[in-house]
């Protein structure tokens, strides 16, 4: 939970297309708790990033700002939503609890991306990239003052 982003990049990873499924647990703390997959990663500074914001998801005023797509270092969060409102980030469905577990699938097949919560048969969130990386880094990513739990990864790739 400290300054900036937080990146765990997983050891010796390179990941095209595919599909990346875990488990999230974040926290019911309204802008502290920013939590994901980055994928496609260069570096520290190069990568995107599909994230929740836990608390977010049963708040009426901003549910629609529940998951998010960002391609860093060109398109952070506050220029999608300034330049492409509504775009980039949607509500989850089903609505998980916000400080409990809920199960992700993360299908990628580029240029397009699709997030699934809870086994929903529906995508929460489909978008095209941003980039034209077609692969890089898998990684944990928490952002500005955030901590979070990862459990359960499985990575299915596609050549």
């Amino acid at each position: 939970a400290d300054e900036g982003d937080g990146l765990l990049w997983l050891r010796n990873s390179n990941f095209a297309n595919g599909i990346i499924e875990l488990d999230i647990q974040g926290k019911d703390n309204p802008g502290k708790s920013f939590v994901g997959l980055a994928f496609h990663g260069l570096d520290h500074k190069t990568y995107d990033v599909i994230y929740f914001r836990p608390f977010n998801f049963k708040n009426p005023e901003r549910s629609h700002h529940a998951v998010q797509y960002i391609a860093h270092p060109d398109y952070p969060w506050y220029k999608l939503r300034e330049q492409f409102p509504e775009k980039y980030e949607n509500p989850v469905t089903p609505v998980p609890e916000a400080d409990e577990w809920f199960h992700v699938t993360i299908v990628i097949e580029h240029p397009v991306v699709q997030v699934f919560v809870n086994h929903s048969e529906t995508p929460s969130l489909e978008v095209k990239q941003l980039n034209s990386r077609k692969e890089g880094k898998l990684g944990f990513w928490v952002g500005h003052g955030s901590d979070g739990s990862f459990k359960n990864l499985i990575i299915k790739s596609k050549n």
